[in-house]
């Protein structure tokens, strides 16, 4: 998704993206690939790469094919077929034993889809695309905006992409180690919420990457963010008095995923606290609170609690329990 997210920015943003560029797209795959469908990869007009559609073994070759696009204009589709063993030896040794298929089409002047989907994306709304990687006229072939799309021949083969935002991450607590967990996210093209009682805490010197930088009472943060079911969410910030009334007013909310910091007798102390007051806290309730937050991989550093931190909310947002791909049964890709 970030990949995309760049690319996107770069196509609705500069001024030099009218000359075009050429965009690799990875619209089929069969078998096992190290990227999925919908990885992109995007050569500029001056030759700088953004984003990928392999761990790497692929690139030259589609960014040697990228160059005869260029010049001639006509989309190429690309198939590479590792299923064979003697790929290994002879082919573009991916050993991933598979067949994946990439488009190669050369941006036209202006491309009315990444302006759409770059505003789509600000206000926090899907998108869906479709890629023409088969078809009899070959200037069907490329990148369009789904509901644009006449309807195509016989015969056609359409890759369909709803495009969501990126998750939302907020985080309750500006301290030091919000630090490196805020920057995480943002390394995954997450948009990221920073949120504490104390202003002095939530400055741009040190949350720069923070889409939103927020400073109220802690009783009041939760309703000024008004986090959505599609939320990610850890409150941290180290003061009782201040995790209290923030997970009173979180724990109702149907989110994404909430996590607590702290020792497990802490998280305990904290929700019996609240029903003694009159808090309501079901079975479900206490399920979905992650506490304490994080998976078990022995983090000691802030840079390693972030880690920690961010795979169990990747694991949560992909419905997996997080466990080594070697246990996993069946392929790691559903």
């Amino acid at each position: 998704m970030k990949d995309l997210q760049t690319i996107v920015g770069y196509l609705a943003s500069r001024a030099d993206s009218a000359r075009g560029g050429v965009l690799a797209t990875l619209v089929a795959v069969e078998g096992s690939s190290y990227r999925r469908a919908g990885a992109r990869l995007f050569l500029t007009p001056a030759g700088a790469r953004i984003g990928s559609i392999s761990g790497g073994c692929l690139e030259e070759d589609v960014l040697a094919r990228s160059r005869d696009v260029e010049k001639t204009g006509r989309a190429e589709l690309v198939v590479y077929d590792t299923t064979s063993e003697n790929d290994l030896i002879w082919g573009v040794g991916l050993g991933c034993h598979g067949i994946v298929r990439v488009l190669i089409e050369k941006m036209p002047p202006g491309p009315a889809w990444p302006g759409v989907l770059a505003a789509n994306l600000g206000k926090r709304r899907p998108t869906e695309l479709a890629v023409v990687w088969q078809a009899s006229d070959p200037a069907l072939l490329g990148t369009h905006l789904a509901e644009g799309l006449r309807t195509l021949p016989a015969g056609a083969a359409v890759f369909r992409q709803k495009i969501d935002p990126p998750p939302e991450l907020v985080i309750f607590g500006a301290g030091d180690d919000a630090q490196p967990l805020a920057r995480g996210a943002k390394e995954f093209g997450w948009r990221v919420t920073i949120a504490d009682p104390r202003p002095a805490f939530v400055a741009a010197v040190r949350f720069p990457e923070a889409d939103a930088r927020v400073a109220a009472p802690a009783n009041e943060l939760v309703a000024r963010i008004s986090p959505g079911p599609s939320a990610l969410v850890v409150v941290m910030t180290h003061h009782y008095v201040h995790d209290v009334p923030l997970l009173r007013d979180l724990l109702p909310r149907p989110l994404a995923y909430l996590g607590l910091l702290g020792p497990r007798k802490r998280a305990q102390k904290i929700l019996s606290d609240l029903e003694a007051g009159g808090f309501a806290i079901s079975a479900d309730r206490r399920a979905r609170l992650h506490a304490p937050v994080g998976l078990d991989i022995g983090a000691e550093t802030h840079e390693e609690v972030a880690l920690s931190i961010l795979a169990e909310m990747r694991a949560a947002l992909a419905g997996r329990d997080g466990r080594p791909l070697r246990d996993r049964p069946g392929p790691i890709h559903d």
